[in-house]
Order: C-alpha cells, then sequence, then structure tokens
C-alpha cells in the first residue's frame, strides 16, 4: 500500500505527477493555506508532508502530531517555519530543498542590484505615469558597478553563485559568513572575520544569511551606519535580517542611497514605509519563481521523502 502524502500548497505539473505515481498523495490545486491547527489534525492521516514556509509548525505543534507522521519535507531552504529540533525530539526527520534555489535567487539579486544602482523603477513609474517628457543629460543618474565593491553577507551556495555573477561586471567581491571558505569558493573574494569589516568595504550590501534568532534585525541602525555613504542593500534572503524601520531611516538621511528588496519581515505584510520612498526597488518575493527552481525544489522535498521511506538518511536533512 501506498503512503499518504499531503502536499499543503499547489506546485508545478511535474512535481504533482511525481508525488501522485508513487504515493496515494493528497494535492492542493486551489493553493488554499493551512492552518497550524489543521495540520496537526492532518497528521493522523498522513505519513509524510511536503510543506512550504507558508505552513507553521512551531513546537507547541510539532508535540501535538501524531505518530503516524513520519517525515516532513520542505519546499524551501529555509526552514524557520518548522521546529526541527522539536521534531528531532519526536523522531520526525525534516528534510529542505537546498540547490534549486540558488541560481534564481542570486539572479533575483542581480537584478535588483542592477536595477537599484541605475534607479529603474523611478523609470519604470515615470513611463507608467506618463511624466516622462524626454531625454535629459542629467535625467535619473545612476551608478555603474564596475569597480564596486559587493560585500556579501552570508557566503553560502546563494551568496557564492552572486559572486560568481558580480564578477561578470567586474566587481570587487567581499564576504563574511560564520567562518572563511576554502580558497576554491572564495576564488579571490576577501574575507571578513566580522560584519562590521565587511560593511566598512561594501559599496553593495547583498544580504544572502539565513534566518535565526541570532540574525533577526542585524541590519540595523548602527551597522548601516558603518555602510560607506550612498551605498547600496539587496535583500534576498529573510526579511526579519532587516530592522525595517531603520533602513527606511537611512534611506531618507542618505546614508543608504537605494534598497532592493525581495523579502520582508511578516509578508505579505511589509512595512508601509517603503512605499513612501523613491529610492526603493520592491519586489514580492520573487527570488525562486522560475519554473526550473520550483521543479528542482519539488523534486529534492521528493527526495527527502523517498529516502525516509527506503530507510536512508535524508539527502536534504536539517535535524
Amino acid at each position: 500500500m501506498k503512503k499518504r502524502l499531503l502536499l499543503t500548497r499547489r506546485l508545478p505539473d511535474e512535481i504533482h505527477r511525481r508525488a501522485a505515481r508513487d504515493y496515494d498523495a493528497v494535492l492542493n490545486p486551489e493553493d488554499k493555506l493551512y492552518s497550524t491547527e489543521e495540520l496537526v489534525a492532518l497528521s493522523a492521516k498522513f505519513d509524510a508532508f511536503l510543506i512550504c514556509l507558508t505552513d507553521k509548525l512551531p513546537r507547541s505543534a510539532i508535540e501535538r502530531l501524531d505518530p503516524r507522521l513520519k517525515v516532513i519535507s520542505t519546499f524551501s531552504v529555509g526552514y524557520e517555519h518548522v521546529d526541527a529540533l522539536a521534531a528531532r525530539a519526536h523522531g520526525i526527520p525534516v528534510g529542505n530543498a537546498p540547490n534549486g534555489v540558488t541560481i534564481a535567487t542570486a539572479e533575483i539579486a542581480m537584478l535588483l542590484m542592477l536595477g537599484a544602482t541605475r534607479r529603474a523603477p523611478e523609470g519604470e513609474r515615470m513611463i507608467a505615469a506618463r511624466e516622462w517628457t524626454g531625454w535629459t543629460p542629467m535625467q535619473l543618474l545612476g551608478r555603474r558597478l564596475d569597480g564596486k565593491r559587493l560585500g556579501i553577507f552570508g557566503y553560502g551556495k546563494i551568496g557564492q553563485a552572486v559572486a560568481r555573477r558580480a564578477r561578470a561586471f567586474d566587481m570587487e567581491i567581499h564576504y563574511h559568513s560564520r567562518s572563511r571558505r576554502p580558497a576554491s569558493e572564495e576564488q579571490g573574494a576577501i574575507y571578513h572575520p566580522t560584519l562590521e569589516g565587511l560593511l566598512a568595504h561594501s559599496d553593495v550590501l547583498s544580504i544572502n544569511a539565513p534566518s535565526s534568532p541570532e540574525t533577526r534585525h542585524i541590519i540595523d541602525a548602527r551597522r548601516l551606519s558603518l555602510l560607506p555613504k550612498g551605498a547600496v542593500v539587496i535583500n534576498t534572503a529573510r526579511g526579519d535580517l532587516v530592522a525595517d524601520g531603520d533602513l527606511i531611516d537611512a534611506l531618507k538621511s542618505g546614508q543608504v542611497g537605494y534598497a532592493g528588496l525581495d523579502v520582508f519581515e511578516g509578508e505579505p505584510k511589509h512595512h508601509p514605509g517603503y512605499l513612501e520612498l523613491d529610492n526603493v526597488f520592491l519586489l514580492p518575493h520573487m527570488g525562486t519563481s522560475a519554473i526550473e527552481a520550483r521543479i528542482e525544489m519539488g523534486n529534492e522535498a521528493l527526495d527527502n521523502i523517498d529516502a525516509c521511506f527506503a530507510g536512508r538518511k535524508l539527502p536534504h536533512g536539517v535535524n
């Protein structure tokens, strides 16, 4: 008899077909959101959950999951929405999808970087409002990327992918992560043992670190003040790494010249102050919104579930 699998969100057709082939799969073609309480109740009817970052499974929920549920796999690289340590204590392996997100997210980081430094959002708004009266020599002057120092906070797979793309624009790469990477991964990037040291050398700051209690609001007023005046801040990681009010103040004062943001704390809500500014480029969490990425993510999430029921270690286990 096939194991019962719940897919909590609508996913690409290729992933639906694989899930239906290998499992007694319950899909979600209407893409309705499940509440935490609904997931707890459904755990008595399913052997596996394939969840998304919108599905919240804190410790209080994990402790009430039915023993029937044997594995949780998330359609994301981040797993802060599920208490993996509590799941481990209850014998439930948790897996993520760490590779499919890399290229697509790095591309969005470059889109935000280019759009911010060349003031593309302002130009688009000018056209849409029919306010453009013609070319002038000093209109919407931005900055080139070549020769600029790109500071990457978080030099994992995505951070390194951003670095590879930025090198094509002749940027100088600097980074900070919890430990120094081997030379084969650095590829000439300059390591800074502290975040503060990185910020002082970042004409453009790309945030690519994971969300955790330690990184919440780590980009605050004090650290923003360490950036070169007029620096550009790009965030494709998680919204809660940035103290929104502090970034908005820095954008108003000119300490930060432009911000390109794909993620927000408490999304889909976002700080209303951003909408009052011209010097922001805002996207609705599109980092992995490429069909190739979503298919690869779905396959990685299913690989974890396959491994669990085959008695193997999860290839992308996080606990």
